[in-house]
Formats: C-alpha cells, sequence, structure tokens
C-alpha cells in the first residue's frame, strides 16, 4: 500500500511539473510575440538567416520568436500536447531533449534554408518533440513508452508531411532536421546503463 502511495503521489508530482513547465513555456511565447507585435516586429530579427556567422547566435532564440499570432496559435497546442508528455518523464531530461534539438533544428535551418530566408518559430521543437516521443521507447525499451509513441504517431503522424519541400513559404528544413533532433535526443538522454551491461530487457 505504501509503495503505491508513493507511486501515485510521484506520478503526480511529475505530472504537475510537467504541466507547470509546458505553460510556462507557451505563455512565454505568447509574451514574446505580444511584445513583438507592440515593437513593430523588432523582435523578428532573432530569426535565422541563413549561412551568415553572425547569425548563428540567433539559433536559439529563433525558436521562441514567431512571425505573428496566426503562426503562433498554429503551434500552441500541439507544443502543449507533445512538450506535456515528454516532460513528464522529468524537467531536467525534458530541457537536453528541448535544447539538443533546438540546436539541431536551428543548425539545420542555417546551412540549408534558402539565401534571404529569415526562419522563426516552435515547429522545429514539435517535430523534435514528435520524433522523440515515438523513439523513445525503442531505445529505453519501455513498453508503455512505444505505446504512447504509437498513439502520437496515429494522431500527429499526418506532420511528417512538413519534412518535405512542398510549401516555399514553411521551413521544411527547421521541420526535418527538428525530428532528427528528437531521435538524436532520445538516444542522447536514453536511460544510463553501468560499463559492460547489455540492452536492457523489455519493461
Amino acid at each position: 500500500m505504501t509503495n503505491g502511495a508513493e507511486g501515485s503521489g510521484g506520478s503526480g508530482a511529475k505530472a504537475m511539473a510537467a504541466g507547470k513547465l509546458i505553460f510556462g513555456w507557451v505563455a512565454l511565447l505568447w509574451v514574446l510575440e505580444a511584445v513583438d507585435q507592440a515593437t513593430g516586429n523588432a523582435l523578428d530579427t532573432f530569426g535565422i538567416e541563413p549561412r551568415r556567422a553572425g547569425e548563428l547566435v540567433d539559433v536559439v532564440p529563433s525558436a521562441f520568436m514567431h512571425f505573428g499570432f496566426e503562426h503562433l496559435i498554429a503551434n500552441t497546442l500541439p507544443l502543449l500536447i507533445l512538450g506535456f508528455l515528454a516532460a513528464l518523464r522529468g524537467v531536467a531530461r525534458f530541457l537536453a531533449v528541448a535544447a539538443t534539438i533546438i540546436v539541431v533544428s536551428g543548425l539545420g535551418v542555417w546551412l540549408i534554408a534558402p539565401a534571404g530566408s529569415n526562419t522563426a518559430g516552435a515547429s522545429g521543437l514539435i517535430f523534435g518533440l514528435f520524433g522523440y516521443l515515438v523513439v523513445r521507447g525503442f531505445v529505453d525499451r519501455r513498453i508503455t513508452d512505444v505505446a504512447l509513441g504509437t498513439v502520437v504517431a496515429f494522431f500527429y503522424g499526418s506532420i511528417l508531411w512538413g519534412v518535405l519541400p512542398t510549401d516555399s513559404g514553411i521551413s521544411w528544413q527547421g521541420h526535418l532536421f527538428g525530428l532528427l533532433g528528437g531521435i538524436l535526443a532520445a538516444r542522447l538522454t536514453a536511460d544510463r546503463r553501468t560499463a559492460g551491461e547489455g540492452r536492457p530487457a523489455w519493461h
């Protein structure tokens, strides 16, 4: 009875922490966009202009900026849902996952986006969280996470069309590298094993 109560409490605390983190994250995006609108889109300069050395400093900030509220609204719900699910495994792990995705996505945009373009938004992070959630269970060999990834793939799998260069107004580069960043993050944040220990059994 005691162990069950502690487990329930621990799960509840993690869910509460995950909820606070992702709602705070999204609230920050809305505050930044409000500031951007109030200042005549002054924050749009934090987007990434490809292959310019000085733009590398915008790789991280660009993931927090949007080109108007319509852009932000489109990203809000999937970021809330996927971010919350990813953060259930711990705030520290989520921050590591998000940082990996943002950097990989941003660098991909910087490397191969069309000259003269300016890219910003949380969609790279969203694609990365999708990839992370889908593959995480196979990396850690957790049946519950595989099941969760399957549900995520069922409901959000259609976003994979966004990695194809079918719309010049959408950064497929950020989407593609965000997805790759999420897969990389699943590997980098996998459950640690002691030296010489083989792959864990499914659990």
